[in-house]
């Protein structure tokens, strides 16, 4: 009888809240309880979980590591009720890899240095917000950092040449801010030469520095802004880029001196800009053409025969000074 009496209270004891055992860090903890402080905002969707009666590896939008129990990655995401700016507090999760605020509408203000503290991180989202101010000079600090999403923002002022320091960077997006000026000359010595690189809807203006012919970018996207003058380093026949998009500038060039990538080029977009000459029949070697666009500029020629070409409608050729042939009306 005793015995079984001594089994029940170990029983309960166990199940009691005293005996609640956490597997999240301290400071952690303290750090992530003074970001829900900072946005001031208990109600918003992520937090209900953030409480102490769960661990918190267990709150919403958390991730821990499996072995250390640190926490490794913070995502708040899609929520119009969370407003303020980035807590300085972020710094203090030294551990923190992926950082995600994402389509937080209310979510404003300059990017914070404090992000500079986390040394591990590989990946930052703050895409979808309504940040201002500059984009920051300090990113280089992060020698960690392969993915760097800043789109969808009121970012302002030029790029700050320091990005292309950043030693480890894969993937760069500045698009859809206010951004002017010319496109740095450093832009050419990424240490990452596969770098996808989008600067699409600013107001970024100059010539493309000649330096970008060093680099093979997967993808390259720098429509609706103001650039002029050449575009031809961002091709070349032996290089591995996937995708290009320059539409909708003032770039003028000679298209038939210009090589496509043939291995794994899908799109090209040159749509409304001032680029003339012909279309060169060395696009018909480009075996994976997915999206061509060439309209609304001053191109004239026959239309190459073969590849992928004809596959695209006449709205890829027509508004240019003089192009013919299939899809188009044939040449006179």
């Amino acid at each position: 009888m005793e015995t079984m009496l001594k089994l029940c209270f170990l029983s309960l004891l166990l199940l009691s809240p005293f005996a609640f055992s956490e597997l999240c860090n301290p400071s952690d903890k303290k750090a992530l309880l003074q970001i829900k402080k900072d946005f001031n905002n208990p109600n918003a969707a992520v937090f209900p979980s953030w409480n102490l009666a769960i661990d918190c590896c267990d709150w919403n939008g958390i991730e821990c590591d499996s072995n250390t129990n640190r926490v490794i990655s913070l995502t708040i995401i899609t929520d119009d009720s969370l407003s303020g700016q980035i807590p300085p507090a972020v710094g203090d999760l030294p551990y923190l890899q992926t950082l995600e605020f994402h389509k937080l509408p209310k979510l404003t203000g300059p990017i914070p240095p404090a992000i500079t503290k986390l040394t591990n991180l590989k990946e930052l989202y703050l895409s979808w917000n309504n940040l201002s101010g500059s984009v920051p000079d300090f990113f280089p600090q992060l020698t960690s950092l392969e993915f760097l999403d800043l789109s969808f923002n009121n970012l302002s002022g030029r790029i700050p040449s320091s990005l292309s320091q950043i030693p480890n960077l894969q993937s760069l997006r500045l698009d859809r801010n206010r951004l002017t000026g010319p496109i740095p000359d450093s832009f050419g010595y990424f240490k990452q030469k596969g770098i996808g690189l989008d600067l699409s809807h600013n107001q970024l203006s100059g010539p493309i520095p000649a330096s970008l012919a060093r680099l093979e970018p997967e993808r390259i996207f720098l429509s609706r802004n103001k650039l002029i003058g050449d575009a031809y380093m961002l091709f070349g026949a032996n290089k591995s880029t996937q995708q290009i998009d320059i539409s909708r500038n003032m770039f003028s060039f000679d298209l038939s001196k210009v090589e496509f990538p043939t291995s794994n080029l899908i799109m090209v977009d040159l749509n409304h800009n001032q680029i003339y000459g012909s279309i060169p029949q060395q696009i018909i070697q480009v075996d994976f053409l997915q999206i061509f666009n060439v309209s609304y500029n001053r191109l004239c020629g026959e239309i190459p025969q073969g590849g992928r070409l004809q596959r695209f409608d006449n709205t890829t050729y027509f508004h240019n000074k003089c192009l013919c042939g299939s899809p188009l009306p044939s040449c006179k």
